[in-house]
């Protein structure tokens, strides 16, 4: 049965995260420069239309730029330890609005709704950690070869920091870079995706009012909203000194080329064609839990969705049929009905990617053994429901080697010893995330060695999927080697200083050169 938006409080969450006119009007937020084309927000949940967006014109960009620029002045002054307790208000803000805003992600997006909750916390999390690194913004004091010289490093703001993010994840990945940015004394210009620009006004929107409040200017954080071209405004911007670009590994590239050419920084989260090994001495039960949410979870559109499960072919058919049998247990429909398991799809151009996927892999040999294919009728009137599918397939297949963004997880079968299941889950040019599930210890440490996955994430006994906000988050490879979130990830978003202090009446020169006048 098709449920309506209303009954699960959507526009009440709507109007509390200060989005208006959620029909067939215009809705602006506070801070957006948008004056262009209008773009309409409509929800894969049921088809509706949320809401519409102003585009940012070249203008509106250039109002932008002065905003945060003149901004950044002031901000970067502030003490370390009070930029953390901007961001300290701005989690508390968070966690005020965490159902509405995870009701809007769910809605707009199309993720369950215990997803976008944990989303939403994921926003809160990052912002804790940025506190307590407000007061850790550390350098070294190394010995200077010198006699009466000190010598230093430290770290001092950058700038201006562009974020261009994904629909996959609308508001976690810009709060990973905002907060650490905004304590280390940054400001930002963020361009959400074109496909979810409505998470991303009610972002702007709570962080203005924590700015008002605290009489700080509203060019600390900044939204800009529209497609390719918009972001090409940031790339190509000197004014920029790092971008930040959450996306497919065709616009990683773009974006790395563009910014490199002017010298400037990229932070790349790319795409992702992430492997669970299952060795003999695996934990069965663990691994289908493991394997079915990365796999469908978000319905297979996270960076991190297991893609690929690579089985020893002794327990090959025990895992397979378990698998069959879990997926029969899913429930797809509405994301905000907690009882379905797996939403809808973004769009119906996702959905035609999925469907070539499935086309391509019985074309090059492989076979379904769980078939998938679009949803219709009651509840599904929006066509991007779609059923999670289980391919059996070669590693060597061309659809095998890409990153599909659908539920369809891909079968693949290894003999012999566990280094022969590295090489597979190795030979593919994605890097992010990557999983063993195995009790044997020698298996576990081979897999994290140098010789094991060559992912920037490897996890033992756990899926691919969900990672905690200490740690640096990113992959390698064409995933483009960029760290967000925790551990030091927070010294991309400042440049690094060395400082040399001579405190004598002389003036020796290092390496011992004599210049004598």
């Amino acid at each position: 049965m098709k449920v309506s938006a209303v009954d699960f409080g959507i526009q009440e969450a709507l109007k509390q995260l200060g989005i208006r006119d959620i029909n067939d009007g215009t809705s602006t937020g506070s801070n957006n420069f948008g004056s262009g084309d209008i773009i309409a927000s409509y929800s894969p949940v049921d088809g509706t239309l949320i809401a519409k967006v102003k585009t940012t014109t070249a203008a509106d960009y250039e109002k932008a730029m002065d905003t945060a620029t003149n901004a950044f002045m002031s901000w970067k002054t502030k003490p370390a330890p009070l930029r953390g307790e901007i961001v300290r208000q701005f989690g508390e803000k968070l966690r005020e609005h965490k159902e509405a805003l995870g009701k809007l992600v769910s809605y707009e997006m199309g993720k369950s709704y215990q997803e976008g909750l944990g989303e939403v916390q994921e926003m809160i999390d990052i912002c804790d950690f940025a506190v307590g690194l407000s007061r850790q913004l550390h350098g070294l004091t190394m010995h200077s070869e010198r006699p009466g010289h000190r010598m230093y490093e430290q770290y001092h703001a950058l700038g201006i920091v562009g974020i261009i993010s994904a629909f996959n994840f609308p508001v976690a990945v810009w709060a990973w870079n905002t907060a650490l940015a905004w304590i280390c004394g940054d400001v930002c210009i963020w361009k959400p995706s074109e496909k979810a620009p409505l998470c991303g006004i009610a972002c702007q929107n709570i962080i203005a009012e924590v700015l008002k409040e605290n009489k700080l200017p509203e060019g600390i954080s900044c939204l800009i909203n529209g497609d390719y071209n918009v972001g090409e405004l940031m790339t190509h911007d000197k004014r920029i000194p790092l971008v930040s670009a959450t996306g497919s590994i065709r616009m990683g590239k773009i974006v790395a080329q563009t910014v490199a050419a002017r010298l400037g920084k990229s932070l790349l989260e790319l795409g992702g064609n992430n492997a669970i090994i299952v060795t003999p001495d695996a934990d069965i039960k663990m691994t289908i839990i493991g394997a079915v949410f990365g796999a469908v979870g978000t319905a297979g559109q996270r960076c991190t969705s297991t893609r690929r499960l690579i089985i020893h072919e002794s327990l090959y058919d025990k895992v397979k049929n378990t698998l069959v049998d879990a997926y029969k247990q899913l429930r797809i429909g509405n994301p905000l009905d907690e009882n379905n398991h797996v939403g809808p799809l973004i769009d119906t151009d996702a959905v035609a990617m999925y469907k070539n996927a499935l086309s391509k892999v019985v074309t090059e040999g492989g076979r379904l053994i769980v078939e998938g294919g679009v949803l219709s009728g009651k509840g599904y009137e929006s066509g991007c429901y779609v059923k999670p599918a289980i391919a059996e397939a070669n590693p060597d297949f061309e659809i095998v080697q890409h990153e599909t963004f659908a539920p369809v997880l891909y079968l693949l079968k290894y003999s012999g010893s566990v280094e022969n299941a590295i090489a597979i889950q190795n030979g593919v040019v994605q890097g992010l995330s990557s999983a063993i599930m195995t009790n044997n210890l020698r298996e576990a440490e081979l897999f994290l060695s140098v010789s094991g996955s060559d992912c920037g994430i490897a996890n033992v006994n756990i899926g691919t999927s969900g990672a905690e906000i200490g740690g640096a988050f990113g992959g390698e490879k064409e995933t483009g080697g960029g760290r967000e979130s925790g551990s030091d990830a927070w010294k991309v978003y400042m440049r690094r200083q060395t400082n040399t202090i001579n405190y004598t009446t002389e003036l020796p020169l290092a390496q011992g050169i004599k210049f004598d006048l």
